[in-house]
């Protein structure tokens, strides 16, 4: 079978069932009932995704702490790119650091994404997909969001009975998924990266290159994939906003705030203020050396 032909089923599958708990409450071919199968939708895939989340943290936390040897292979090998990359690919499995890391909870999620794209534009065009039924695709063809059906676009509004709400609704859609995209970014960069990262241009980068391709391409998204994408991007807000405030790497602003917090918490209480851990390895004194004789006069 064609793994998107797969992924369709089980995306399609999903929203039906999220479909059939949201009808009790909603009118089965709402825009509510329908709309919030999709957010149901990005919740457990969030949900799912929170090991490679995990795993992102570990990843970002880990390149903070060895960045002195990492500055100190790229000063011994810079004649020498090829060597220089051998020997920091062997510190990365050595410390088990994924450089990529942060890109996975996106990646995971692309094929989710199209599988979606894919269910939503045969609402479109009338044609049933994955596991939807005629009398499923009637009902989500007739659900609207403030006026504008799920599966209408920017680009093919004129196609939707009702082309004025389906501009104005997508655009907002694009404008808020765009910006929590940038502030998501940003919230990474400010709070929880430290000076001298060598991730930081990388993730300056992404910072006005990510927004700026989903305002583009989001001309083309159905209003229930601009919708997903909205809902994953305030849960990622929100889960990183709770890991950088509790977890945050060493060195960072987040981390003076978090023991800023701690020292004062500890001052109510009258307890004495811990100290923060160091983020780099001290060098122990080496014991049992042999003492120096004394030369006799």
């Amino acid at each position: 079978m064609n793994p998107l032909v797969w992924l369709e089923n089980i995306v399609s599958w999903l929203l039906v069932k999220f479909h059939s708990v949201t009808s009790l409450v909603f009118n089965k071919d709402s825009g509510w009932a329908w709309g919030l199968a999709i957010v149901a939708l990005v919740i457990l895939i969030r949900i799912l995704l929170i090991p490679l989340f995990v795993k992102q943290i570990k990843s970002q936390r880990n390149l903070q702490i060895i960045q002195p040897k990492v500055k100190e292979i790229q000063k011994k090998y810079s004649g020498d790119r090829e060597r220089q990359s051998q020997e920091l690919m062997k510190l990365y499995k050595e410390t088990g650091t994924n450089p990529l890391a942060s890109c996975l909870p996106i990646l995971a999620q692309a094929p989710i994404f199209f599988a979606l794209f894919s269910v939503l534009n045969g609402l479109a065009q009338s044609k049933v997909r994955g596991v939807f039924t005629d009398d499923l695709m009637e009902s989500a063809r007739n659900a609207k969001i403030l006026g504008a059906p799920i599966y209408g676009t920017f680009m093919h509004r004129d196609e939707t009975v009702d082309p004025g709400a389906t501009l104005w609704v997508t655009v907002i859609l694009i404008i808020l998924m765009t910006v929590t995209t940038f502030l998501t970014q940003r919230q990474l960069i400010v709070k929880n990266t430290a000076p001298g990262n060598p991730m930081v241009q990388q993730q300056k980068i992404l910072l006005y290159v990510f927004p700026v391709i989903f305002a583009v391409s989001g001309i083309n998204f159905p209003v229930g994939v601009l919708l997903y994408w909205f809902t994953t991007n305030v849960w990622t807000m929100g889960q990183q906003f709770y890991v950088i405030r509790n977890s945050p790497q060493p060195d960072t602003p987040a981390f003076a705030a978090l023991e800023a917090r701690r020292a004062k918490k500890s001052a109510k209480k009258g307890l004495p203020i811990e100290t923060p851990e160091p983020t780099q390895e001290v060098q122990k004194p080496v014991r049992n050396q042999p003492k120096k004789k004394k030369k006799r006069k």
